[in-house]
């Protein structure tokens, strides 16, 4: 697979085009450790699931784009180890001139492979799964079919969380989610849609969890104080969206 590779600059701002005007990645050039998409805070929302005193310690990116969550992850989360599996080299080269990836072979892990190969080939586990792979039309492909999810679950740890992000889905998200609910028996979360269409679910394996939300607001208010990103809005959409029973995030 290989498609141009593009960048752009608007107001500060550098964004990742695969060959058309659709948005792969961004970072603001004054501040590249922060997540500037909406969507990307959103997966991070996956932090707020476990005890972040031992947790992550092991987590695998299906999709680098431009090294947004890997970058956070890497600054904010310096226990942590970081698998990333990217298909295509100009996505890593690109990362690498545009998006500055951190170069750290001591805790990044970096594979030009397919993500669906990798995660059903190998047998190693992760606490938190990140997937967020595209082609240049917006189409996860083998990265959104049962076999793939099931394959996560069985990588994930009995601390492991799942995040994808769903966008891009011709028949709707809702098939893309019925996989994931099957794959991981309904412990799953299906956040409401950011305002770039994206849709970011949630999916967790071993130890259970229910937390309310005034856990969850406390864990968002800690995780703001250490990083600086504030994912309020997440909760409050959440709240909004009545997706929790008696305001309870169980998984």
């Amino acid at each position: 697979m290989t498609y141009p590779i593009d960048i752009s600059e608007e107001a500060g701002v550098r964004y990742l085009h695969f060959g058309s005007s659709w948005i792969q990645g961004a970072m603001r050039i004054a501040r590249p450790w922060n997540l500037e998409l909406e969507y990307t805070r959103e997966m991070m929302a996956s932090l707020l699931l476990r005890d972040p005193k031992h947790w992550p310690r092991r987590v695998l990116l299906i999709g680098l784009g431009a090294a947004s969550l890997t970058k956070f992850i890497y600054r904010y989360l310096p226990l942590a180890h970081l698998t990333i599996v990217e298909i295509e080299p100009a996505v890593v080269a690109a990362a690498r001139q545009f998006f500055k990836l951190p170069e750290d072979p001591k805790r990044i892990h970096l594979i030009i492979g397919d993500g669906a190969e990798y995660v059903l080939g190998h047998d190693k586990k992760f606490d938190l799964i990140l997937v967020d792979g595209f082609n240049e039309h917006a189409h996860p492909g083998e990265l959104n079919t049962l076999p793939f999810y099931q394959a996560c679950r069985s990588r994930l740890s009995d601390q492991g969380i799942l995040a994808t992000n769903l966008i891009g889905l011709s028949r709707g998200v809702l098939g893309g989610f019925a996989y994931i609910l099957n794959a991981f028996d309904d412990r799953a979360l299906l956040f409401p849609s950011c305002a770039s269409g994206n849709k970011i679910a949630v999916a967790a394996a071993g130890e259970p969890v229910a937390l309310s939300m005034e856990e969850l607001k406390e864990a968002a208010l800690q995780l703001k104080e250490n990083t600086g990103l504030n994912l309020t809005p997440t909760l409050t959409r959440l709240i909004q969206a009545k997706t929790c029973h008696n305001d309870i995030l169980t998984l």
